[in-house]
């Protein structure tokens, strides 16, 4: 290996090694180096958490990387998020159930990690790119202006030196440029995750011997989704692995679910069997079948600067986390990679980096901004089964509505048609912002009913057609015309939830209600006749 590359990479985990994979795709020319500090290839299952994709991840995995064919081979196809209002019961065809009864036109996966980033890594050394496990970074010297980085790190027994002109980090939680740089920040999200991974399946289909229940999906394989079970305050995952391992978690806001009362796994059953006894009992019944254990306190972080004209940018964890919920990590991976290949691009083209990371760095910070609005201070309603359902409505038409199509259509970097956009684009930031309050307040006003039925998201026609179109090859005025409509059919679905609420819970303050607006909304009946 030579002491000069044009890319050093810290960390060869997800966020470091598609980064690589992007880069080599775009710039076959550049050497670059990974240093990963775990060896490979990596054990399956018990490995790390983030297994379940939703649509922009599973979109530049498949098809922006060209991965898609691992992932249909190794990996699960999941049967969409999927929701148990089920605290304190065991009875799971009696309550409320969110999801799809047929699965939806666009794929996400649920990804294996161990086996996915072993994939990775042998990819990576198949394009020619330097992927070096066992190598640990002990120290950084980056460089300012037009000077390179420094990079020593340990491996095969030697310390070792790398010049670099591009200082990437993708080394998670150990934020090795953020903690040099001291670029931490806080975003007032206290919530923390405990987890275990069971090498057996879970299959929750055989929880229920109800026929009716059994029946109202098609296939009858509830398991493939990511299924939540929640209550007030928190949520469980359950998420099957391609090994045939079941990934088992419990995120809570700190506040209502102390860390301290589940951070063991004998509290973490226990906990469970006050709360989800059903998957309390399936859990205690594969005890020995448990492969790890571990504990996330504070898991939800920012950064006050993820890309530099200096030419070190940070992606993955070591930047930015929000939350498990909604599975945004890989996202933000995708849109960061983005970022910094675009970045690569000005600089061998020979154009001043300072203007361009300026533009990424406010772009990518105010995604994160508003997708944290999805999270902060709304683990209390997690349980409601009023609620929760039509928050969801609205957070994946939102997503679906409008940062996907600018990431399925290439367009987060197209300056020109976001400054057209500007007005819808902050309209719908300051709706959604609007509607998470709402949200809050609506829970805070009444009880909700928890019945036997299940909401079933493929009754929304308009729902089925946003996740339908995210694949639509759709030229310059295509796209604007189409996000015009998503940021109208938001205002219009924004009436139609308002009229709703105010139908629900006639006590309750909707303000006031645009005849128009409702003539136009679209529907929310789930419910089957």
């Amino acid at each position: 290996m030579h002491d000069t590359v044009d890319v050093a990479i810290l960390g060869g985990g997800l966020a470091g090694l598609t980064l690589a994979l992007h880069l080599r795709q775009r710039f076959p020319e550049l050497s670059i180096r990974v240093l990963e500090r775990r060896a490979h290839p990596l054990p399956a299952a018990a490995h790390k958490v983030g297994e379940s994709t939703v649509e922009i991840g599973a979109h530049y995995f498949a098809d922006t990387l060209g991965l898609r064919a691992h992932l249909d081979a190794q990996h699960i196809r999941k049967f969409g998020f999927r929701f148990f209002f089920s605290d304190g019961r065991d009875d799971l065809a009696e309550v409320t159930e969110l999801g799809v009864s047929r699965v939806l036109p666009t794929p996400t996966w649920q990804i294996d990690r161990g086996v996915f980033e072993t994939f990775l890594g042998e990819e990576a050394r198949r394009r020619g790119i330097e992927f070096v496990d066992q190598a640990t970074v002990r120290g950084i010297e980056p460089g300012t202006g037009g000077a390179a980085h420094g990079v020593r790190y340990g491996a095969g027994g030697a310390e070792q030196r790398v010049s670099a002109r591009w200082l990437l980090d993708a080394s998670g939680r150990a934020g090795l440029l953020k903690r040099r740089f001291g670029l931490a920040a806080g975003n007032g999200h206290d919530a923390n995750a405990v987890w275990f991974r069971l090498d057996d399946r879970l299959a929750i289909d055989g929880w229920c011997t109800d026929r009716d229940w059994s029946a109202r999906c098609d296939p009858a394989e509830r398991w493939r989704s990511t299924n939540h079970l929640v209550g007030p305050g928190y949520w469980v995952w359950l998420i099957p692995l391609g090994s045939g391992a079941h990934s088992v978690g419990i995120v809570a806001d700190a506040a209502l679910h102390p860390l301290e009362t589940m951070n063991t796994l004998d509290k973490a059953l226990d906990w469970l069997a006050r709360h989800q006894p059903l998957v309390a009992r399936e859990c205690a019944a594969r005890r020995d079948k448990v492969m790890d254990f571990l504990f996330l306190r504070g898991y939800s972080h920012g950064c006050t600067q993820v890309f530099s004209a200096d030419r070190w940018a940070l992606t993955g964890d070591a930047g930015v986390f929000l939350d498990p919920f909604y599975s945004p990590g890989s996202d933000f991976i995708a849109i960061a990679n983005t970022y910094i290949c675009e970045l690569v691009a000005h600089d061998l083209a020979g154009r001043p980096l300072a203007p361009y990371a300026r533009l990424y760095e406010q772009l990518f910070q105010s995604f994160y901004e508003n997708t944290l609005s999805l999270y902060h201070g709304q683990y209390a309603l997690f349980g409601d089964p009023e609620v929760l359902p039509i928050k969801v409505i609205w957070d994946y038409a939102y997503y679906w509505g409008v940062l996907c199509p600018l990431v399925f259509n290439d367009a987060l970097v197209d300056f020109g048609l976001l400054g057209e956009l500007r007005g819808e684009l902050d309209d719908a930031r300051a709706l959604n912002r609007d509607m998470q309050a709402f949200f809050r307040a609506w829970h805070a006003a009444g009880a909700a009913r928890n019945e036997r039925t299940l909401l079933d998201q493929r009754r929304l026609d308009w729902f089925v057609a946003l996740n339908r179109g995210l694949h639509d090859a759709l030229t310059r005025p295509q796209l604007a015309a189409r996000l015009r409509d998503h940021v109208e059919l938001l205002r219009n679905l924004a009436a139609a939830i308002r009229h709703h609420v105010s139908a629900a819970c006639p006590d309750f303050d909707v303000g006031a209600l645009d005849p128009a607006r409702l003539a136009a909304a679209p529907d929310l009946c789930m419910r089957a006749a």
